[in-house]
């Protein structure tokens, strides 16, 4: 399966990565993916994967707080109003 490869910032609290950009697509050169270049356009088969593997993440910010989400739910979870 080909991979994206995504810039964002990593929240040093909860480990969660928050993409900003997807910078590039790596190409697996199989001809069972339907996202490679290799793959044929007159391909009729069902078996070809056609969705994007695991994406790649790297980090271009590193914040050390939980992320927005992690935030709200502890905030929920104490019983906090959210503005």
């Amino acid at each position: 399966m080909c991979q994206q490869i995504a810039q964002g910032t990593r929240w040093g609290k909860c480990g969660h990565f928050q993409r900003h950009l997807v910078i590039a697509v790596l190409d697996c050169n199989t001809l069972r993916c339907e996202r490679s270049c290799h793959h044929p356009p007159t391909c009729r088969s069902k078996t070809c994967a056609t969705t994007f593997g695991k994406e790649i993440q790297r980090d271009v910010d590193f914040v050390d707080e939980y992320c927005f989400a992690c935030r709200a739910a502890q905030a929920k979870a104490a019983g906090v109003p959210l503005r």
